[in-house]
């Protein structure tokens, strides 16, 4: 009998880490903490001992942002993009003044009209904003 003649099990995983690369994984990873209400709660060495990867969980997920010398953002919009994340805020308005504050930019492109807000992390990383779900 083949992997095809038997009924196939479906698969039941979870997600427990979204990493992220950054030319600086901390600045990456305060962005983030600040955005989502926390704090940086764990930082990762190298094999030198250089701190590379920068972490803090929210709910049961781990959030793990890695510096990389040779990161480079993508050119949105016309290079896809290898990630992307949407957050949701009570007050997407003030969220996105908030974030603008932190580091974050708006592009000139905004394809979700009143929908959702493209902002760019200090990483040059495009996210959404939204008003809560």
């Amino acid at each position: 009998m083949t992997s095809t003649d038997t009924p196939s099990t479906p698969l039941a995983g979870k997600v427990i880490c979204h990493a992220l690369w950054a030319k600086d994984g901390r600045q990456l990873a305060d962005f983030y903490a600040a955005a989502l209400g926390t704090e940086v709660s764990d930082t990762f060495p190298d094999e030198h001992g250089t701190d590379v990867a920068h972490a803090f969980h929210v709910g049961t997920a781990l959030y793990l942002f890695c510096t990389s010398e040779d990161f480079t953002a993508p050119n949105w919009p016309e290079d896809p993009l290898p990630f992307h994340m949407d957050l949701a805020f009570d007050d997407a308005r003030a969220a996105e003044e908030r974030l603008l504050e932190l580091g974050a930019t708006k592009p000139a492109f905004q394809p979700g009209g009143t929908d959702w807000t493209v902002l760019l992390d200090p990483s040059g990383q495009p996210f959404c904003v939204h008003g809560a779900r």
